[in-house]
Formats: structure tokens, C-alpha cells, sequence
């Protein structure tokens, strides 16, 4: 009786819906220029935050990128080809959520001491 009860619950469970992939909208020459751009300024200045990946970009003047929104929109259209990677910094009960590429190994201080791998969307 109990093992029916259990099983008819599993079964019934939705779930998760699948996320659609992302469909970049600009011409591929200036999405190749945006890409190849973002991923040499995290990979030349390491594991990154949303916020100091988009100062770096406005620092270069980039005319392609329109917004902050899109900027996230590329990398996490990235982060779907496995061109970046999200880390996931634990320090006390405060999370930070640092882009790094595949290739490089995250430099992190020793005032961040554990990290996890996470494939959380940050909005």
C-alpha cells in the first residue's frame, strides 16, 4: 500500500521544464567581435564578476555591445558552448559568482577559501 503511494507520487511529479537554447540576434561578424572580446578579457584578468566583466568592456568602448543585459546574454550563450565557465565562491553565508574560462586555472585569494562549481543563471 505504501509502496504504491510512493511510487504513484514520483510518478506524477513534473519536471523541470528544458530551456530553450539561446539565439544571439546580431550579424555573426559583430558576435564574433563580441565573443572574442569577452572571452580575452577573462581569460587576461581572470575569474571575473558580471559587474567588473562589463567595466572592462566599457573601459574598450566596444559599439557592438548594447547594454549590460545583452552582455549576459552573450556570456551565458557562452557558458552554453562551454566557452566559459561560473564559479561559485562561498565566503560565510555570502555567495560570489566569478566567470573563468575552461582553459585557465581560477586564481583565487585566500580570504575566499572554498569554491563550488555551479550552472546557476544570475540575472
Amino acid at each position: 500500500m505504501v509502496v504504491k503511494s510512493v511510487i504513484k507520487m514520483m510518478i506524477s511529479k513534473k519536471p523541470k521544464p528544458k530551456m530553450k537554447p539561446i539565439e544571439l540576434n546580431t550579424p555573426p561578424e559583430q558576435t564574433q567581435t563580441i565573443i572574442r572580446t569577452v572571452f580575452d578579457i577573462v581569460k587576461e584578468h581572470g575569474p571575473l564578476t558580471v559587474s567588473q566583466t562589463w567595466l572592462r568592456l566599457q573601459e574598450l568602448n566596444l559599439k557592438q555591445l548594447t547594454s549590460k543585459t545583452h552582455m549576459k546574454t552573450v556570456m551565458r550563450w557562452m557558458r552554453e558552448r562551454q566557452k566559459l565557465r561560473l564559479i561559485c565562491n562561498h565566503v560565510g553565508s555570502q555567495k560570489q559568482f566569478l566567470y573563468t574560462t575552461w582553459f585557465t586555472k581560477a586564481k583565487m585569494s585566500h580570504d575566499q577559501p572554498t569554491k563550488c562549481f555551479t550552472d546557476k543563471y544570475i540575472r
